[in-house]
């Protein structure tokens, strides 16, 4: 696989807490200079980085992160401000807690509430597997088949572990033929992207992909 194949499915992604102007302008760049399929970034600076990037380039938001435990209204709040902003795609945490206790009907309303908030915009459903067991995971596949969400999405990058191999073939398996999937957190390696996207997986959020990519421009092999 080529590295632009492999980069143009990355949410070239900056989430940290202390985040800057200059550092998402900065990512903003390296997404439209190596045509990643977005950036995600944190809301309050979405209307900011769509004002900059224009059509060049989707940007992406999280809501409800990174733990899911915000109400229903306000997860819808936050997607319809995102869009009115600029987003054009929304990623979201489902409220992990009721996955615990097997509230799965609550669970398919609240994301079917957000993904009639992103107004047509492409929403993803982050289910944080690293928190959950095999039986919960197969669970939340039928919950985000039926909500009408497009993405199912491992992790959010801020728990105990990020993307697994195993996950990726279990969303497979289990998900409604229109359901994408999207691997994220510790993604650290081209051998490890394209084996991700051989198992199905249609994005990756990572930030390094685009880092290894300006490597290899730097010494002249991209």
């Amino acid at each position: 696989m080529e590295l632009s194949d492999i980069l143009a499915r990355c949410d070239h992604t900056l989430l940290a807490q202390d985040a800057t102007w200059e550092q998402i302008k900065g990512i903003c760049d390296d997404g439209m200079k190596y045509k990643t399929a977005s950036v995600c970034i944190p809301a309050s600076f979405v209307k900011q980085a769509k004002e900059y990037v224009g059509d060049r380039l989707a940007v992406c938001t999280v809501i409800g992160f990174p733990n899911g435990y915000d109400t229903t209204a306000a997860k819808c709040f936050m997607a319809s401000d995102a869009v009115a902003n600029g987003a054009d795609e929304v990623d979201m945490v489902i409220n992990i807690g009721w996955a615990k206790e097997g509230r799965w009907e609550e669970i398919t309303r609240e994301i079917a509430g957000v993904k009639k908030a992103c107004g047509g915009r492409i929403l993803k459903v982050i289910i944080e597997t690293c928190l959950l067991t095999r039986e919960e995971k197969i669970a939340l596949c039928g919950c985000v088949s039926d909500s009408g969400a497009d993405y199912i999405k491992t992790s959010t990058g801020f728990s105990k572990a990020g993307a697994t191999f195993a996950d990726v073939e279990l969303f497979a398996e289990n998900v409604a033929p229109h359901v994408k999937i999207k691997a994220a957190g510790g993604i650290s390696s081209l051998e490890d992207a394209q084996k991700f996207i051989a198992l199905g997986a249609d994005r990756l959020g990572t930030s390094r992909i685009v880092k290894i990519a300006k490597g290899l421009a730097n010494d002249g092999s991209y």
